[in-house]
């Protein structure tokens, strides 16, 4: 995952840089000023990573380019039914 440090808009190509990731993803999804996306296909039921950190499960496939947010991760921080 990376996150977008400005608002970015469907076909963009975004330059990403760290994390084992260099070069440019064309984006699939307008993504929202401090969203994230995809750096690579995440099929459904995958963690979702950020920062090296799970930060939730896909609930449905994300492709390299999409916005994924709550209509497609299932957050697993602060959640007290999970304990």
């Amino acid at each position: 995952m990376a996150t977008a440090v400005r608002d970015l808009a469907v076909g963009e190509r975004a330059q990403v840089s760290g994390g084992g990731h260099e070069g440019a993803v064309e984006l699939k999804s307008a993504i929202p000023l401090g969203h994230k996306f995809a750096l690579r296909d995440i099929p459904g039921g995958r963690e979702v990573i950020k920062y090296g950190e799970t930060v939730g499960v896909a609930t449905s496939a994300i492709r390299r380019g999409e916005h994924a947010h709550l209509h497609n991760v299932e957050g697993l921080r602060g959640r007290g039914d999970l304990r």
